[in-house]
């Protein structure tokens, strides 16, 4: 019963932390986010795009300046992220402003990746899962997408539609090649570690 109690002020001590509540504001301002869109009020949309953008910016800072860096933190941050994203592909994919091929192979790309992880952390293959630097492309480039996207429904910038061409067949194109990369640099290292396994056995 102590231990369980001590585990539940642990979590409850993490929760509270400045930057997981911040990455909570972006969580719960998504839904009203879809919402938004989904009823045409672009302006609206936009702020609260802006509104979880920042709370993205500030987590980061404030877990460096406060010292408050958590493992629920480490989980929680990318989590939030990734569901921001993947959400507004799938809501500005079906108002009709993202092509649905490309949000397929986002899509693909994600899931192909989060299965090859689970699959990977539950047989206790491999625990640690870094970006690669494609990957690190691959999301910049989705968040400038979308932040290009909801720009261009609130103001009109002359060339900003062809700038939002150019950016989703990049993704097109980025999507796919991260996967592979994605891919292949786990596969080393589970090879690499495999081998290393079998030159310490006796």
């Amino acid at each position: 019963m102590r231990v369980r109690s001590l585990l539940l002020l642990t979590v409850f001590r993490q929760v509270r932390a400045t930057p997981n509540l911040l990455t909570m504001v972006r969580l719960f301002a998504l839904p009203f986010l879809v919402i938004e869109i989904l009823d045409n009020h672009w302006k609206m949309a936009f702020l609260l795009l802006w509104i979880a953008g920042t709370s993205d910016a500030f987590d980061g800072i404030a877990a460096r300046r406060l010292g408050q860096a958590t493992r629920l933190g480490q989980y929680l941050d990318p989590i939030a992220d990734k569901l921001l994203l993947s959400t507004l592909f799938m809501v500005l994919t079906h108002v009709g402003l993202i092509p649905r091929y490309v949000t397929v192979l986002v899509f693909s790309r994600d899931l192909g990746i989060l299965l090859i992880c689970t699959l990977l952390y539950v047989t206790n293959v491999l625990r640690d899962f870094p970006p690669s630097w494609l990957g690190k492309w691959n999301t910049a480039v989705q968040i400038v997408v979308v932040l290009t996207i909801m720009t261009g429904q609130v103001v009109h910038i002359p060339g900003l539609e062809r700038a939002v061409w150019l950016l989703l067949r990049f993704i097109a194109v980025l999507a796919p090649m991260s996967a592979a990369q994605y891919a292949w640099i786990t596969m080393r290292k589970v090879q690499t570690q495999g081998s290393e396994i079998a030159a310490s056995a006796p």
